[in-house]
């Protein structure tokens, strides 16, 4: 699957309304100063079709240390696996060994991309891997790259610090 796949054309949009829309929005919901009632993401869960092939690209190709391995609780015989992917936060899969998934889809509700921030040093040093290991890549903007994992989820790798989004303040 390119990485191009998935996009949308938004030719037929009107691109005023949408920012009209959209800073409508914004003057009715930011909030500023006021405090999460969560104290973080705990984990996002993927789903996988070979354990061993996320464990190798994740942990090998991206750096991201497995720190266990268990049972699914809600279905016999699928692992639960996690990696840490710094600041506390993990990327976890599963597997369902025995059910047919189909090939990964965005749908609504459903995974558009996964944006992990890394250090810059961090950045160049994975973008040579991914070269390294012949995983296609898009680099945009000088701060992000974009690939697709072994099952076709696509992930970014941003350099900019957690909180900021190509030099704009997020959070």
């Amino acid at each position: 699957m390119g990485l191009d796949e998935g996009w949308v054309e938004m030719t037929e949009i009107d691109l005023s309304a949408v920012e009209a829309e959209r800073e409508r929005l914004r003057t009715a919901y930011l909030k500023g100063g006021v405090t999460s009632s969560a104290r973080g993401l705990h984990h996002t869960a993927l789903l996988c079709a070979d354990v061993e092939r996320t464990v190798r690209f994740y942990q090998e190709v991206l750096g991201f240390p497995l720190t266990e391995m268990v049972g699914n609780r809600d279905y016999e015989g699928s692992t639960h696996f996690f990696f840490d992917i710094g600041n506390g936060n993990l990327l976890a899969f599963f597997d369902f060994p025995g059910l047919d998934l189909g090939p990964y889809a965005e749908v609504l509700g459903g995974l558009h991309h996964l944006a992990i921030s890394v250090e810059p040093g961090q950045w160049e040093r994975l973008k040579a891997s991914l070269t390294e290991h012949g995983v296609e890549f898009q680099e945009e903007s000088g701060t992000s790259i974009y690939f697709r994992d072994p099952d076709g989820a696509r992930i970014e790798l941003i350099s900019d610090p957690l909180g900021e989004m190509y030099g704009l303040k997020v959070l």
